[in-house]
């Protein structure tokens, strides 16, 4: 079933997502997938398209949408290290706008949107996200317990930082089962930051698994940038659908 645009309403707008499913009319367990700093664009919708031929009801929003409709950044069709600077001088400024409230007004809005679906089930739903979005997957867990299942998040940057609003925080709120997935050649996640988030969830008591991708760079599931691993990524794969198969 090819994806569409949808339009998700939200406190402050309205955000532009990728929605993907199964062929057949359902119901189907639902999946929120957040982007990385790239934002929506075609490399993720086939990711998107991955899930939802596994079974799943994917929503991926555009969570730079106050900033405007995707493509908000002008992307090459591969991104190299030499790209990557004029890039993050644009993307820069929209992540230091994103508020941890917004978001998870955003999050809110988007949870609503995939329970108010006639193609989803009724139940509470799976989440994954990269990069930035493993941040959103911990924080979204944390804040809807009743409304996530499961969250995955891979090569998650700052996810366990000495920040006052630090996702990690949230590990006593979290009733879902977690899957981290690091990359030991990350610097947005550094070890002491992997052994503060899995301090977190085990006194917390949250069913999780914490994994290393040896050899693997932040941004290794990503075909369209030169961080990507297939062996990395297949291993990403192996997981999560794992992970959904068993709580969704």
């Amino acid at each position: 079933m090819p994806g569409t645009t949808v339009d998700v309403t939200t406190e402050d707008g309205i955000a532009d997502a990728y929605l993907a499913r199964p062929d057949g009319d359902g119901p189907f367990p639902a999946v929120l997938f957040y982007m990385d700093a790239f934002g929506l664009r075609p490399h993720l919708e086939k990711m998107a398209d991955r899930l939802a031929e596994a079974g799943y009801v994917v929503l991926v929003p555009n969570v730079f949408y106050r900033a405007g409709r995707a493509p908000v950044v002008d992307l090459p069709e591969f991104i190299d290290p030499s790209s990557r600077p004029a890039l993050f001088e644009k993307i820069m400024p929209m992540l230091r706008s994103l508020t941890p409230e917004g978001l998870m007004s955003d999050a809110d809005a988007y949870l609503r949107f995939l329970a108010g679906s006639p193609f989803t089930a009724d139940g509470p739903v799976g989440i994954t996200g990269y990069c930035m979005g493993a941040g959103l997957a911990l924080r979204t867990a944390g804040t809807y317990p009743d409304r996530v299942a499961a969250a995955a998040g891979f090569h998650g940057a700052n996810l366990a930082s000495e920040a006052d609003d630090s996702p990690h925080l949230l590990a006593g709120k979290v009733t879902a089962e977690l899957y981290f997935a690091h990359a030991d050649q990350d610097a947005a996640m550094p070890p002491e930051q992997i052994s503060r988030l899995e301090q977190a969830l085990t006194e917390a008591g949250v069913t999780h698994r914490c994994e290393v991708y040896e050899g693997a760079h932040h941004g290794y599931t990503q075909a369209d940038t030169a961080a990507y691993d297939a062996g990395a990524a297949e291993r990403h794969w192996t997981e999560l659908l794992a992970l959904f198969s068993r709580t969704l």
